[in-house]
């Protein structure tokens, strides 16, 4: 009779009561955007607990000066490629620019053919108040949103450029009365962007869901960063991303190591090469 052994179960999939459950522990959360399944499956594997396929990947790969040409076709094949990779993180999706600000009907529209079409877990919009009410079509249909406070990209150009908010008394109280109208709608969790550290404080304490800052000090219940940021990929980084590592400068030596042998010819050596 031949012995059986069990499988060695799998990382357990973060879910929408796994985030309200680290907010009653008080553990932080971690998440960093992901735009391919080469990082996605690097992420997962380092025990990130959300990624988020963010609509950054206009300034980051596709080379745009902001987020608000990213379309809704850009980034379907970036959340699928994540999607796949992923087997532990809940996965969260960008709603670009124009794709749900027109109303309720149009956020559900869009944000069903992401869900249908990449595997995704939930969505993220930004807005508070002016956008409740396509926060809430998309929870009453079941799909999970996370909302965006502070600064928002997609409104750069209303708010003169990507300056802090929450400043200034009226600020600070119309930012508290954003996160608690995304709360009422049926967010599971809430971005702050460029935020006072004791603003992000406050707002933290004031929800019941998770707070996840981003140039928003300690406070938060959980972190994101751009990935390319906290990895050191570019020669420059926001002041409130910390640099982990310096891969940009790693990943040009090598380049540059590749150019140098294949233009002397000591690659590929017999080593890489068949013989008959």
């Amino acid at each position: 009779m031949s012995a059986h052994t069990s499988p060695t179960p799998g990382p357990k999939r973060v879910r929408v009561h796994h985030l309200a459950e680290a907010k009653a522990r008080g553990e932080k959360l971690a998440m960093l955007t992901a735009y391919d399944a080469v990082t996605a499956a690097i992420f997962d594997a380092a025990g990130m607990d959300l990624l988020l396929v963010g609509d950054s990947i206009g300034n980051v790969m596709h080379g745009h000066a902001s987020t608000i040409p990213v379309t809704v076709d850009e980034m379907i094949p970036a959340a699928r490629a994540v999607a796949r990779a992923t087997k532990r993180a809940f996965v969260v999706v960008d709603l670009p620019f124009g794709s749900y600000e027109v109303g309720p009907q149009q956020a559900l529209e869009t944000a069903v053919r992401v869900f249908k079409e990449t595997g995704a877990d939930g969505v993220k919009l930004e807005g508070g108040v002016r956008s409740a009410a396509q926060i809430r079509a998309l929870t009453d249909a079941g799909i999970p949103v996370v909302a965006h406070l502070g600064y928002t990209p997609q409104s750069e150009n209303l708010l003169g450029g990507p300056r802090v908010q929450g400043r200034g008394d009226d600020a600070v109280e119309r930012l508290a009365t954003d996160a608690q109208a995304v709360e009422d709608a049926g967010a599971v969790a809430v971005v702050l962007e460029m935020v006072p550290t004791d603003v992000a404080a406050r707002i933290t304490e004031i929800v019941g869901i998770p707070t996840i800052g981003i140039g928003a000090g300690p406070h938060c219940d959980g972190q994101v960063l751009v990935w390319t940021d906290m990895a050191g990929m570019t020669s420059w980084s926001p002041r409130f991303a910390r640099r982990y590592a310096e891969l940009g400068a790693v990943l040009q030596g090598a380049a540059e190591d590749y150019v140098a042998e294949v233009k002397d010819s000591s690659f590929p050596d017999a080593e890489h090469s068949f013989d008959k």
